[in-house]
């Protein structure tokens, strides 16, 4: 069978002609990627992409022209496409490492002894059993088991008064932050 021979039979919808086509073209396709996408995964993904495009718009392939021009302007547009998502999601990133990096350039200038200070006032607000479990925990370097063993409770109810007393500083620092801000 010729190739304009399966490109008519695709055309009509021929899913054995066009199984035919993949097999011819894919390696093809596969390896014009490669020079631009450096992962072998998001190769082959760029690859099943092209030839669901070119099923996809199997009606408008001509048959008497180079099927091969018609297979390197659906790759190239998928590249393009992959390129402009992938630097889209890098700039994301980017943005996102510069604001991390802008807020621990703000908390170094915050005052330690301040910090430390409104720390201890936060922990001295917890419930009483947390706040015992908590001190434990951070000021004599305790295990969970042996806080648990000391307060005759299970290590995750340790963890779990931990967490609590973690999420309830955590909660107020911003405050703090913009105070001293």
């Amino acid at each position: 069978m010729t190739e304009r021979e399966i490109l008519i039979k695709v055309k009509n919808g021929d899913t054995v002609a066009f199984e035919r086509l993949y097999d011819c073209y894919w390696l093809k396709v596969y390896n014009f990627a490669q020079l631009y996408i450096p992962s072998s995964f998001e190769v082959s993904e760029v690859t099943q992409e092209v030839f669901i495009k070119v099923w996809e718009s199997r009606e408008t392939i001509d048959e008497n022209k180079n099927f091969d021009g018609f297979l390197f302007i659906i790759t190239r547009n998928i590249i393009f496409n992959y390129s402009r998502q992938y630097f889209n999601e890098l700039n994301f990133k980017m943005t996102a490492l510069r604001g991390i990096e802008n807020l621990y350039d703000m908390e170094e200038e915050l005052d330690a002894a301040d910090l430390r200070e409104y720390i201890n006032c936060l922990v001295d607000q917890l419930p009483v059993q947390r706040r015992r479990i908590f001190k434990m925990s951070r000021e004599q370097n305790l295990s969970n088991k042996e806080i648990a063993e000391l307060c005759a409770v299970s290590e995750k109810a340790i963890e779990r008064q931990i967490t609590l007393a973690l999420k309830f500083i955590k909660d107020n620092l911003p405050l703090f932050i913009v105070f001293m801000g």
